[in-house]
């Protein structure tokens, strides 16, 4: 959550900086600042709302070679202009931007005010340009690297001094901060889609590093002021792809990338020889996978429900007892990790934060944690014991669509692999492989068929609450499709197994909530439809999804939406799509920020 850019060199800071800040803008949207070396001063613009009202308050004249910006997503604090960052000290000399809660701020505020210094904002961010100035004499790197250790939580920061032009420090725990490397020009961002349109060469901070760029280029200590030298990496992404391609939105862009996202998951990871599957970045050989007892999968969000899915195929099809937990309570609930068990950590950025707190707790207490990343040189990704990327490409709409299906397909593949050496015989491993090979496909083909769905959305858009119901693998896309559509139209939505109807939910049918069911052709279609009719004699409105030409469920609901016959362990694949595109359509009617929603961020970094 926030987004934090820096720029030294020779170009238009400004300029850089609200570029930066427009690719950043998924991260936090509730206001905007920057904050521009201008001679012997600093000059600070900042905005509550979008980037677009930022821009349209900088002026012309603002001209500086070297500053700092930020985009903010509010954890202390009202959005307004005071609180939106950067922020500075007294003199005005000092301008910072920090990701991440100082949990110690109130009292470091007041051993500040008691030295004299004055507060004008609500934030706790606000404490750490004080405490520079306070500690400042004459090094501004100096001046952070004694201020870090007095504070308590998480960040990533960014600092200037107007008295030391060209020069930015950078500091990071707990929130992501990258170098970009350029010619005569240096970058820090949040991530690399801040500066990609400048350079492809890039630097991973860890945590406890402090970074302090100029335009020749960048040096990095310790907490000791011991020099570390880092590789500088190669960003895979290409400019292009973090671009609309002449879509309105980035979510409807990315669920239509899904037939090429699929195929890039699983492509050059199938072997068909062998009837298997190869995941080269496991860091597990043969014997150690095949001594497996246990697999636990820890995620949040959307990345939890392709853990479930997860979870449903290992036990369901490879025969190794699986579970699915929320990374947020992992960590406060002291995980037993036991012998011949195997974690795996799930996040698209590979920076959420739950999740890297609950996969370092399950590394001090011994356990090999994998982890299923999107974004190369994540700090997931960097501090898990080996993994696999998805390979989705960039993800910018805040809510996730394609990374789902991209993660789904690598527990596919590792339960193929993990079948195989167990019970399947070949000729079932090639089954499986022929039935994944088939699914960008019948992905393509339900979406040719969006205008039917749009036009449910439309009928339907009047409604204030809604029901989503499947079972067995299907379940959890039936808690992704009631995420969806809440996060991006703000309609109320409830997922539950169909079975659990029973169980309370049903107390909520009436004729103004309609019920969602998934309804594929497999083994346990017929007590899905049953559960219909129940909601039906109560006088329930019943959205299907139902396989092509199924008679039956068309009969009983009120609206079908079809989709291709496909292998009964793929269909998670061909339902979650429909419901994606629902929910866009839904929010497209109801006037919605499509891509970027209310009170969220695409990239949760704070607990």
């Amino acid at each position: 959550m926030c987004g934090i850019v820096g720029y030294t060199g020779r170009r238009v800071s400004s300029e850089v900086l609200l570029q930066g800040l427009r690719r950043l803008e998924y991260r936090g949207y509730d206001s905007a600042g920057i904050a521009i070396g201008n001679g012997d001063s600093l000059s600070v613009v900042k905005r509550p709302g979008k980037i677009k009202d930022l821009t349209e308050a900088v002026p012309d004249t603002l001209k500086g070679n070297y500053g700092i910006g930020h985009t903010r997503w509010a954890t202390h604090g009202v959005v307004n202009e005071i609180n939106a960052h950067p922020h500075t000290d007294v003199s005005g000399k000092i301008a910072i931007c920090h990701n991440g809660i100082i949990e110690n701020y109130m009292a470091l505020k007041e051993m500040l005010i008691s030295e004299g210094y004055s507060f004008v904002s609500e934030t706790d961010s606000e404490v750490i340009a004080h405490l520079i100035a306070y500690n400042y004499q004459g090094d501004i790197a100096a001046a952070v690297q004694t201020s870090l250790p007095l504070l308590k939580g998480t960040y990533g920061i960014v600092c200037i001094h107007a008295d030391e032009p060209g020069r930015i420090i950078g500091a990071r725990n707990g929130s992501p901060l990258v170098i970009g490397v350029g010619e005569d020009e240096m970058f820090l961002a949040s991530d690399t889609t801040a500066v990609l349109a400048y350079t492809k060469q890039a630097v991973y901070l860890e945590d406890g590093e402090i970074v302090l760029i100029d335009p020749e280029g960048f040096k990095i200590v310790d907490a000791a002021n011991r020099e570390i030298q880092k590789r500088i990496d190669t960003i895979s992404w290409e400019l292009d792809q973090i671009e609309k391609d002449g879509f309105q939105y980035y979510m409807e862009k990315e669920i239509r990338e899904q037939p090429e996202s699929i195929l890039r998951a699983f492509q050059g990871r199938l072997n068909r020889d062998a009837g298997t599957a190869h995941l080269g970045g496991l860091n597990m050989g043969p014997q150690e996978l095949i001594n497996l007892e246990r697999v636990s999968i820890i995620a949040a969000g959307t990345s939890y429900y392709a853990g479930l899915v997860g979870a449903y195929l290992l036990e369901g099809v490879a025969r190794l007892p699986a579970t699915a937990d929320l990374s947020s309570e992992i960590r406060y609930r002291n995980p037993v990790v036991e012998k011949n068990s195997l974690h795996f950590a799930v996040s698209q950025s590979g920076e959420t934060i739950d999740t890297l707190f609950a996969l370092r707790e399950l590394q001090r207490k011994g356990a090999k944690v994998l982890g299923i990343c999107n974004v190369v040189g994540s700090t997931i990704a960097r501090e898990s014991d080996g993994g696999t990327y998805i390979h989705s490409g960039p993800e910018i709409a805040v809510a996730s669509t394609k990374a789902f299906t991209s993660q789904i397909t690598v527990f596919y593949l590792f339960t193929l692999l993990m079948a195989r050496m167990r019970h399947m015989s070949w000729d079932q491993g090639l089954e499986f492989i022929n039935a994944l090979e088939s699914v960008p496909d019948k992905v393509a083909k339900v979406l040719e068929g969006t205008e039917h769905i749009r036009s449910l959305a439309e009928k339907y858009s009047d409604a204030k609450n809604f029901l989503f119901l499947g079972r067995g693998i299907n379940y959890p896309v039936a808690l992704e499709g009631a995420l969806k559509l809440k996060e991006i139209s703000y309609i109320h939505a409830e997922g539950f197994s169909s079975a659990e109807i029973k169980h309370g939910p049903i107390a909520l049918i009436n004729e103004e909530t309609p019920s969602v069911f998934i309804v594929p052709d497999d083994h346990l279609r017929d007590k899905v439809v049953s559960n219909m009719k129940e909601v039906k004699a109560r006088d329930g409105k019943v959205i299907a999804l139902a396989v092509e030409g199924d008679a039956e469920v068309a009969a009983i609901a009120d609206d079908t939406i079809f989709v291709p016959k496909t292998h009964e362990l793929f269909y998670p694949y061909v339902m979650v799509v429909p419901l994606q595109m629902f929910a866009y359509y839904m929010a497209l009617k109801l006037g919605r920020d499509v891509d970027q929603p209310r009170n969220l961020a695409k990239s949760v970094t704070v607990e």
